[in-house]
């Protein structure tokens, strides 16, 4: 299950909108890019599904998620393809390259490089109530759907160890945040657990997304236009981060530490608090660690509403690819996995995401995350994001790369100095 979540975070942090260039490179090499909407095609035939594998997203396991709906539609062949590549990012462009492109494609969302070759799906009337399908759109268009969402903005915590350092709730705004840290320390243990690999740079934009989109409601257009200055919107939380590590709330030596033994030391009871996204909740129902496991909604800024909005990302996307033979099939099939409720829940379940209104399944933890989510003013994007909400593709690595300078000498002033080269260079 460890190896699962790491896929799952590295997908949602930076691998998205990676695909958009490796599409690109696939556009140069001629081959596969249609400007044709594909052919309705006929009741029966084969639908093919390109889709993301993983040790619980097993190939077995979508066969029997689609059987129902080939059950349902006698003469239709759903084939479940795995990726050729290292994931669906890089599979998807060596298809279409070779004019072999799948009916539907899971895992990736639209963007301008994306949407080309994917079917507008903005006047199928099913799309309207599923998750996040307005913050996925583009240029007012769905391309996107899906069937949940993951919380980004959450902080899980040992709620023993709170009260033996003396912590009666949860901090609201970074300011109490950095108090408990003292108080967990003082109590013996480390404040906040982390790693290197992708953990580092995540951790921080989870945390940041609240404030930032408090005091900035259109901080990608904002930043895109150069309103304001990315640096300048960042350095506050990297100055306050500079100064945990400094004192001894986060470890020094994180960055030579995986994922899984980052989750390991906070599984054991060693660390108070550890930043991740709401498919850390399958890891933890299944790890049961001997302590009262919590999770609170990331604090905001001293002064500003508390909760403030989530970073949330969208689960389980749906493209259908607008070259296909079997343009109606693809589509029943997508409004299938997204809107039926059996399809729905079994997704939800085995691959850890959320939806508002089904929570019978839900452990108390995860309900806990639920209740995140519906008390969250709003769901903002998270990292490089998505739809019309987007920073330059490579933000995520970049920025990843930068905040872990801050362990080997860089000053957070320098990090925000080489966030806004980077994004000029982008210009």
């Amino acid at each position: 299950m460890a190896r699962s979540v790491r896929l799952k975070a590295g997908r949602q942090f930076g691998l998205l909108t990676s695909a958009a260039l490796l599409l690109v490179s696939a556009a140069g090499c001629g081959g596969g890019f249609s400007d044709n909407k594909g052919a309705a095609g006929g009741s029966t035939g084969e639908v093919r599904m390109l889709v993301n594998i993983t040790p619980n997203l097993t190939k077995s396991y979508w066969e029997g998620l689609v059987k129902p709906f080939e059950d349902a539609n006698p003469g239709v062949d759903v084939k479940i393809e795995a990726p050729s590549g290292s994931g669906v990012k890089d599979t998807l462009p060596q298809l279409l390259a070779a004019g072999n492109a799948p009916d539907v494609v899971e895992t990736l969302m639209a963007d301008k490089v994306l949407a080309p070759q994917m079917l507008d799906l903005t006047n199928e009337a099913w799309t309207k109530d599923t998750p996040l399908v307005d913050q996925a759109k583009l240029d007012g268009k769905v391309y996107t759907v899906g069937v949940g969402q993951q919380a980004q903005s959450l902080v899980f915590y040992n709620k023993d160890a709170f009260a033996k350092a003396g912590i009666s709730a949860p901090p609201k705004d970074l300011d109490e945040l950095t108090a408990d840290m003292g108080k967990l320390k003082a109590a013996g243990y480390l404040p906040l657990q982390t790693a290197g690999d992708y953990v580092t740079g995540l951790q921080l934009l989870q945390l940041a997304d609240p404030s930032i989109a408090t005091k900035y409601p259109d901080w990608f257009q904002q930043v895109n236009s150069k309103q304001v200055k990315l640096g300048d919107t960042l350095l506050p939380l990297l100055e306050r981060y500079q100064s945990w590590i400094k004192s001894g709330y986060i470890d020094k030596n994180a960055l030579g530490l995986k994922d899984v033994g980052a989750q390991t030391n906070f599984f054991s009871g060693k660390a108070g608090m550890y930043i991740m996204g709401s498919w850390l909740v399958r890891t933890a129902d299944d790890a049961k660690p001997k302590f009262d496991l919590g999770v609170f909604a990331a604090p905001v800024e001293k002064g500003q509403p508390s909760p403030g909005p989530q970073g949330v990302t969208m689960a389980a996307p749906y493209m259908v690819l607008k070259s296909t033979k079997q343009r109606d099939l693809a589509v029943k099939l997508v409004q299938f996995l997204v809107t039926d409720k059996t399809a729905v829940q079994s997704q939800l379940s085995q691959d850890g995401n959320f939806r508002k209104g089904y929570t019978e399944k839900l452990s108390p933890l995860g309900k806990q995350v639920q209740d995140i989510l519906d008390q969250a003013p709003k769901g903002v994007a998270q990292g490089e994001g998505y739809g019309a909400n987007t920073l330059p593709s490579g933000f995520n690595g970049e920025w990843n790369k930068a905040v872990q300078s801050l362990y080997t000498g860089k000053s957070a002033k320098d990090v925000a100095t080489r966030m806004d080269s980077w994004l000029g260079s982008k210009s």
